[in-house]
């Protein structure tokens, strides 16, 4: 077995155990980290700005930096770790940029991105069928075959009334 191989499985395998969203540089994340003090196990939320990301196979990584006390902290997560619980995409930033290390200079303002607005293709608008009408024998399925076929009845009792007339 080749190594390429090997990682492909572990990849898998882990894959199944956790579901790890897709995200990019310049989204805001929530990664629950396990932390081990002594005997006990917990779970942290880290929260920040994904500022790299490396594909590498079993070795991929991401890098979130957060401004905590007025000072930036950088933290590197290995994406397919047993330590990393879980990532949260909070919001998407729109970006031009793979890696984002501009942002280690600036702060306030000057530091933001920009949030990237996802259109939606119709997949969760779900729109209820037309009812089916039976109008004199006849299938109608739109409410503008209705106002035809309605239109056509009042018609036609108002001709005979006139052939009636003359």
């Amino acid at each position: 077995m080749r190594i390429d191989e090997i990682d492909k499985l572990h990849i898998k395998q882990i894959g199944e155990k956790k579901k790890i969203p897709e995200f990019s540089p310049g989204d805001t994340l929530k990664v629950n980290v396990r932390i081990i003090e002594g005997k006990r196990q917990r779970i942290q939320a880290y929260e920040g700005v994904c500022i790299a990301k490396k594909n590498k196979g079993i070795n991929s990584t991401f890098t979130v930096r957060k401004i905590s006390f007025g000072e930036g902290v950088e933290r590197l997560f290995p994406i397919h770790s047993p330590n990393v619980e879980s990532v949260e995409v909070i919001r998407s930033g729109k970006v031009r940029r793979a890696k984002l290390y501009y942002l280690r200079d600036r702060t306030g303002k000057s530091a933001r991105i920009t949030e990237k607005i996802k259109k939606k293709i119709g997949v969760d608008i779900i729109q209820p069928l037309p009812k089916k009408e039976v109008v004199e024998g006849l299938d109608v399925q739109t409410p503008t075959e209705t106002v035809e076929i309605q239109s056509a009845k009042k018609a036609a009792p108002k001709s005979e009334v006139e052939n009636k007339k003359k």
